[in-house]
This record gives structure tokens, C-alpha cells and sequence, in this order.
């Protein structure tokens, strides 16, 4: 190699001295890539989750430009030095928390063991103890007394007088709506499986079969179900929606042993506080593009590609969210710290706006004033340096790929300032998805399209109960008390957000 170098001639060298330092710049890319891509493997498994960014210097301390130089020591000298010091009084701990006096109380009076005749009492001490009963099963026997006339004591043909049963949510069925509603939300709330049910319930010295659990669960999600269309409906026809989805593991009939992957997309409507969840085979754009055929309004999701096409119809304004977006910086910060640290101060800086409407109780108005006023220059700011810098970056580092995220969707990261109802971001609908997250831990996958299907039922109630603030238990026990018996026209009357508990 060194001969035929020597051969060469000056421009022939430069050329070849140009490809190897392309060479080295793309293998240094790739190597740069490589170790972000094992970076951030690194995090998913064993890093922090949390996002927050703190910034590395205080924005209230002022910074010198210019250069100290340093003083020399002076000659040490001994004084003598008196003051006076103030003792500063120990506030009271507050001490423990008072329990809740929503709760009943079992007094136990616990006399000396000395003899107290004679004696006069002179007050109480008196000590709170939180204790626990666990659930306990027990039989709800209906006993109805049959009853006949006198005189038709020899009358064959005579039915008699008898009280009606009750209706139950399980016509025959020996469950109560209790047990029912505990079940589900063992498995659905508190992602506790079937088969730890079970061992629980042998404990008791109750043996039930998985088989007559789901057969439970079957008849519950058959009375529920048009309930669960009410939900769709009035969600759908809400003006606003934050849509995400995830995965869900689903055992496939065809393959013994296997599952494929399902999903799971939830719609949450901040205006209303309701969630829905609708199930679909795959993560391809028909399931929400035949969900959503009739909306109309705005549409805020992540930057997921399938989302896409709903921004070209006339009828749906799409936002994209500002904590995707923000989330590249902060990859980037470990990579181009600088640029990275002045990306999240901007982010910050719109975050900080959105709290001081929060904390303001701001109306939508007032909050659409004050994002145009404060907002608006910082988005501007922000949107310019971020095509700027996309010019100095290698396209596949960490900045590049952050910059490359919100130059298409800048137009729709900035919606959100069309009007004050309207969220920064998707976060929302992601919390919204934490519960199936935790359940995939839990019970691993779903057992068929069909149990997939009733999760996504369930998981809309709890979900919707859980932004209303609603006990799901006692929803879900009255709700089975009285929907047998419910007027199809009112049964929106039982949804979490309208129930009267």
C-alpha cells in the first residue's frame, strides 16, 4: 500500500486522504449511534424513568465574565470574638396523622389491675389503633314465606301468595353483585390473576373453578356491555380527545402456546374526564380510523405515523404532544449537553406558563390570552433555533434526531394555542394506560380477542372512575344492583361520571 501511495500524485493523495476521512466520520456516526441506542437500552432496563430536568445552573445566580485574580493570603491574626446567641424554639411535630373519622371504632376499656373503689377517674388516655378485618364471605339466604288463603286450604288449583326475588346480576346464579364487583376489581384494579383469587378464596375454605369465575365474568361483561357503548358514544361525541395506544399480549387459537400482538387504544376526553379503550388486532391506522369516521374537533396524539392522515381532514384538527418532542432533548443531554440544556430551559419556560394558568384557575379564555401572550414568543424562538441547529447536526445523533422529530410537527405542536380547553401535551392519555402496563406484569396476556375485548370495557370504567374520583367497588356493586332492572334510554345515568353514589 505504501509503494502505490508513493506512486500517486499530490491531487490523487488529497482524494484519498478526503475518502478516509469520510470513512471515519461515518464510522464515528455509527459508533456515536450505537452507544445512544445502548444508552438508552440501559435506561429502560436499569435507569430512571422520570424525565424531570433540572437545569445545571441557578437562573437567579449571576455569572462573572470576566476573570478573578487571586488575592493574597494576609498574615493571619488572632482575635478574640463575643456574640450573642438567640435559641431558636423547636416548632411541635405535628405528630401522626389523624386517621379518618369516616371509620368506625371499636372503644376497648382496659381497667387497672389495682382496686379502684373509692377512687374518683380523672380523665382518659386514649390511643388510636388502624386494624383490619380481611373480606369475609358469608351467604345471603332470601327466605320468602308462601301463603294461602283459609278457605282455600283445599283448593289444589290456588297458587298462593309469595313474595318476588329480587333481581340478580346473574339470573340463578349463586354470586351476589359483591363478589362480582370484587373480582373484577381484583383483576382489573388491583391486576390481581384468577388463579390468586382462587387461592385466596381456598383459604376460606371455598373451592370455585376458574372455569365458573370467567363464567362470572362472561355474564357481568353481558350486562355491562351496552353500557360500555353509552361510554363510546359520549366520548366520541366530544370535541376534544387525547388518543396513545399500547400493546397487549393475546393467546392465539391457532398456535398452541403462542400469543400475537394486540393493542389496546385509549381515547380520554379531557372536557368530560372519560376514557375508553378499544381493542384491535394490530397497531395498523383501521382500528382508529373506523372508531373515528364521525369525529369531529380536535385530535391530540404522539407522533406515531398512523395519527398522520387524520390532520388532512377538513372536520378534525390534529396536535401533536409538546412532552414527545421534549423527550428527544432530553436524551440528548448526556451527547450535546449545551444545546440539549437550552432546548429543556425552552421547554421548561412553556411548562412553567401552563402551571401558572393551573394555578391561577384560569378560564379557557383567560388561558388562551395569556398562551398567546407568553407562550407564542417562546414558541417562535424555539421553533427557529431548532431549524437552525437541524443544519449543524449529524442526522442520526441524538440532537439530530430530536430536531428531525419536531420540524414536520411543528405546525401541530403549536395547536394547542388555538384554544384554552386544550392541553401542551398527551400525558393524560398515557396515565390513562398505566393500569393495562401493570396488568401485563400481572396476568402476562389476555386469553383470547374476546378477553382482550372485556378488558378494554373494564379498563374504560375503572379509568373513567379514576379521573372522577369515583370508588370503582361501590360503582361497580350498585351498578350491578340496579342495571337488570335500568331503562335502556337512561342507562347513561350509571356511567362512573353521573352516578350518584
Amino acid at each position: 500500500m505504501s509503494k502505490a501511495l508513493e506512486d500517486m500524485s499530490f491531487d490523487e493523495l488529497v482524494q484519498v486522504n478526503k475518502e478516509q476521512e469520510y470513512k471515519l466520520e461515518s464510522y464515528e456516526s455509527k459508533l456515536s449511534q450505537m452507544q445512544f441506542q445502548l444508552d438508552q437500552m440501559k435506561r429502560i432496563l436499569f435507569g430512571a424513568k422520570r424525565e424531570r430536568f433540572i437545569p445545571s445552573q441557578d437562573e437567579n445566580q449571576m455569572t462573572l465574565p470576566f476573570d478573578v485574580e487571586p488575592e493574597v493570603a494576609p498574615e493571619k491574626q488572632k482575635q478574640t470574638i463575643t456574640y450573642t446567641r438567640s435559641k431558636t424554639k423547636r416548632e411541635n411535630h405535628p405528630g401522626r396523622l389523624p386517621l379518618p373519622d369516616h371509620l368506625p371504632v371499636e372503644e376497648i376499656i382496659i381497667e387497672p389491675k389495682e382496686d379502684t373503689t373509692g377512687m374518683k377517674c380523672i380523665g382518659r388516655e386514649v390511643t388510636d389503633q388502624l386494624e383490619l378485618i380481611p373480606a369475609k364471605l358469608f351467604i345471603k339466604r332470601y327466605i320468602r314465606p308462601k301463603y294461602i288463603k283459609s278457605q282455600d286450604d283445599v283448593c289444589l288449583s290456588y297458587k298462593g301468595v309469595i313474595a318476588e326475588l329480587p333481581v340478580f346480576p346473574i339470573e340463578k346464579g349463586i354470586a351476589g353483585p359483591g363478589l362480582l364487583a370484587q373480582i373484577i376489581i381484583d383483576k382489573f384494579v388491583d391486576h390481581l390473576p384468577i388463579y390468586r383469587q382462587i387461592e385466596r378464596f381456598k383459604r376460606e375454605n371455598i373451592k370455585i373453578s376458574s372455569s365458573t369465575i370467567n363464567g362470572w365474568q362472561e355474564s357481568v361483561c353481558n350486562l355491562l356491555w351496552p353500557l360500555y357503548e353509552n361510554l363510546k358514544h359520549r366520548v366520541l361525541s366530544q370535541g376534544y380527545l387525547q388518543a396513545d395506544e399500547t400493546p397487549i399480549p393475546v393467546l392465539d387459537k391457532n398456535k398452541q402456546g403462542k400469543t400475537h400482538q394486540g393493542y389496546h387504544w385509549v381515547y380520554y376526553s379531557p372536557l368530560e374526564k372519560t376514557v375508553f379503550f378499544d381493542y384491535n388486532k394490530g397497531r395498523s391506522r383501521e382500528g382508529p380510523t373506523k372508531l373515528l369516521k364521525n369525529f369531529s374537533g380536535y385530535l391530540q396524539t404522539d407522533g406515531y405515523i398512523v395519527y398522520d392522515s387524520f390532520g388532512n381532514k377538513k372536520n378534525i384538527t390534529h396536535l401533536n404532544c409538546m412532552a414527545h418532542a421534549r423527550r428527544g432533548f432530553e436524551k440528548a443531554l448526556d451527547y450535546d449537553k449545551p444545546r440539549a440544556e437550552y432546548a429543556m430551559d425552552m421547554f421548561q419556560k412553556l411548562y412553567d406558563i401552563e402551571r401558572q394558568a393551573r394555578e391561577g384557575n384560569m378560564s379557557p379564555q383567560e388561558r388562551y390570552t395569556f398562551r398567546l401572550d407568553q407562550a407564542l414568543p417562546v414558541l417562535n424562538e424555539l421553533g427557529k433555533w431548532i431549524v437552525e441547529t437541524y443544519k449543524t447536526v449529524l442526522p442520526k445523533s441524538a440532537m439530530g434526531k430530536a430536531t428531525a422529530y419536531c420540524i414536520p410537527r411543528w405546525d401541530k405542536l403549536m395547536n394547542y394555542l388555538n384554544d384554552g380547553s386544550l392541553e401542551i401535551d398527551n400525558n393524560l392519555a398515557e396515565n390513562a394506560i398505566r393500569p393495562i402496563a401493570l396488568g401485563r406484569k400481572n396476568y402476562l396476556f389476555a386469553g383470547s380477542p374476546r378477553g382482550a375485548e372485556r378488558a378494554a370495557m373494564f379498563y374504560s370504567f375503572f379509568g373513567t372512575c379514576k379521573k372522577n374520583d369515583v370508588n370503582p367497588f361501590i360503582w361497580l356493586k350498585q351498578v350491578l344492583e340496579v342495571i337488570p332492572q335500568h331503562k335502556a334510554n337512561r342507562i347513561h345515568e350509571l356511567l362512573p361520571q353521573h352516578l350518584k353514589l
